[in-house]
């Protein structure tokens, strides 16, 4: 099969305008639909916009707008015509906004309406050029600005300028020439090749370079077509936009299919004790597997033939779900930095908790390996490999090995057939009390396995091991229904017993205000009770959940403490979790 190849995305772009211009490119689900011709169209309306606006060559572009049709006419618009794209995330704060815009030194902005608030007045002026991402209306222009001459830029110049929010904190500016994202894509369709019969649902922010390489570029090469959701992907408008788009793909992060599984899958193979018993059998678990696997497979439209799953490590446990439903799931491993896929497996390629091989272009090593294990930090070398930190030279040289391997600070080892796996982050690596690598991932996974926790984090204290879980809210609601109805008829009660005791309080005369404290002394120890029951159930839920996990480690791996977060852990675009916000508090 002949692969196109691309020197920079300008080339990309006028291929397939021309190639595939009758074809439906991009859409809002059961909206409007932009043809790869009217995509063109749309794309040279704004670059024009932004050349009068005096945005020249090398100037940056600021992106900040959720999914839209007009989200990748905005990029092309940029990249494709000499400008380098700044895609910001649509979770970012204000303040993170702010520091993007400034440090990137951004010249024009193309923002959304639903967005647009999270903009200060104040900076708005001092952009050159304003768009409304909704309508392609200027919001604001400044006067006197000579338009600027568009040239097109060569394939090692700079095209995107792609901000992280990683699980550190430290948001940097990764550096994407057109040769680390052509050849990127070049290798993508290598892995898995796209026709134009296929159909996208996108549901990842495009801003995040996971969708914006895979749900973006790899269908405009194939002449596919991509739908965009509207509103947020919440499971009841997920479940209508699968009904009616139907897609043969789709990328999500690990904790979506985890979420299907626990919350949809085994719920219902554990409501009856003779399906719990079933499952509990390794023929009776592969049985239902495949059931449930085929429900599934109706549920995201019938016709899915690539589930791409990346952006974190996926749980062993709903990992092999998958594959005994023969669900069509394909495993994908990168980082910003990578553009993103440094390794991928799909259909028989896949490994059971292996990211798959090298993708074509790109050499890994791990370095400093355990004598022991042969665990080390991944490091790799390619073309897709970034340019370097904005306007960070010192982190840029700490990226990367003397021999010019990037390093990914995740760990892992490479089997004798060159597959790889990630055991987890340098940076999250616990150092037990005898010199054990204890990987705090391995355990959190055995931990959400538990049918009560939606999500947990595992630190260090004092030496000890900590487990941080929030627990499934819908199964605490129960809980905490009971113990509202409880406080209630507790109020209630209390209230006709003092209406009660207020009218026989002539009768009561000198002893009524004794009686009275008696009473309700009495009546406030039933609360507590109340009160006292609710918390004891968590505490029991949490000597379950340490039960549970120290019952399946090693005798370095086991919990210590085991603390409720009554609130869900606060994540970044890929649904992984800050973890600094909480391990910098151990």
């Amino acid at each position: 099969m002949h692969i196109q190849e691309f020197k920079t995305l300008r080339g990309l772009f006028t291929y397939s305008i021309d190639k595939y211009k009758n074809n439906k490119a991009f859409a809002y689900v059961g909206g409007d639909i932009y043809t790869y011709s009217q995509f063109g169209e749309k794309t040279e309306f704004i670059a024009n916009l932004l050349s009068t606006a005096g945005i020249a060559s090398g100037d940056k572009v600021a992106i900040f707008s959720q999914n839209m049709p007009n989200w990748p006419a905005a990029y092309f618009a940029a990249t494709a015509f000499g400008k380098v794209a700044v895609p910001i995330l649509p979770d970012f704060s204000e303040f993170e906004v702010k520091n993007v815009i400034e440090h990137s030194e951004a010249k024009a902005l193309v923002v959304s309406k639903r967005l647009l608030y999270k903009v200060p007045e104040t900076l708005l002026q001092t952009f050159n050029i304003v768009i409304e991402a909704d309508s392609l209306n200027i919001i604001f222009q400044k006067k006197d600005i000579s338009p600027a001459e568009i040239k097109f830029a060569s394939e090692e110049e700079l095209a995107s300028i792609i901000y992280t929010s990683g699980t550190t904190g430290t948001s940097k500016g990764v550096m994407l020439s057109h040769r680390n994202l052509c050849t990127h894509l070049y290798a993508a369709f290598k892995l898995r090749p796209t026709f134009e019969w296929d159909v996208w649902l996108s549901v990842l922010p495009l801003s995040h370079t996971l969708e914006s390489s895979l749900s973006m570029m790899l269908p405009i090469m194939g002449g596919a077509s991509v739908n965009f959701m509207e509103k947020a992907p919440t499971p009841s408008m997920l479940l209508k936009a699968l009904a009616e788009v139907r897609p043969t793909t789709m990328l999500i992060v690990p904790m979506i299919i985890e979420k299907i599984y626990r919350s949809s899958v085994l719920a219902k193979f554990n409501a009856s004790k003779v399906t719990r018993y079933l499952y509990s059998t390794v023929i009776g678990r592969k049985a239902l597997n495949l059931i449930a696997g085929k429900k599934l497979m109706k549920t995201f439209g019938g016709r899915l033939r690539f589930f791409g799953i990346g952006g974190a490590k996926l749980d062993g446990v709903v990992e092999q779900f998958l594959m005994e439903a023969k669900f069509p799931y394909a495993i994908g491993y990168g980082l910003t930095e990578t553009s993103p896929l440094l390794a991928g497996a799909v259909g028989k390629m896949v490994k059971w908790q292996s990211t798959g091989p090298a993708v074509h272009g790109v050499t890994l090593r791990i370095d400093n390996p355990n004598p022991e294990t042969g665990e080390g930090e991944v490091v790799a070398k390619g073309p897709n490999v970034m340019m370097g930190y904005y306007k960070n030279p010192e982190a840029t040289e700490q990226a990367f090995t003397k021999d010019g391997f990037f390093r990914t600070k995740d760990l892992g080892i490479i089997d004798e057939n060159g597959w790889l796996f990630i055991r987890g982050r340098l940076s999250n690596m616990i150092l037990g009390s005898s010199g054990e690598n204890i990987y705090p991932e391995e355990i959190e996974t055995i931990i959400n396995g538990h049918p009560m926790v939606a999500e947990s984090i595992v630190t260090q204290y004092k030496g000890k091991l900590v487990a941080l879980v929030h627990f499934n809210p819908e199964k605490i609601k129960a809980l905490q229904e009971a113990k509202e109805e409880a406080l209630n008829a507790y109020y209630e009660k209390k209230e006709q017993f003092m209406h009660s005791f207020e009218t026989k309080k002539d009768l009561l005369k000198q002893t009524y205000e004794e009686k009275k404290e008696e009473a309700i002394h009495v009546y406030e120890e039933k609360k507590d009770e109340v009160v006292k029951a609710f918390n004891e159930k968590i505490e029991q839920l949490k000597k379950e959940v340490s039960e549970y996990v120290n019952s399946r480690v090693n005798k370095f791996s086991k919990i210590s403490v085991v603390e409720d977060k009554p609130e869900q852990f606060e994540k970044t675009a890929t649904q992984k979790i800050k973890r600094y916000l909480y391990t910098a508090k151990k």
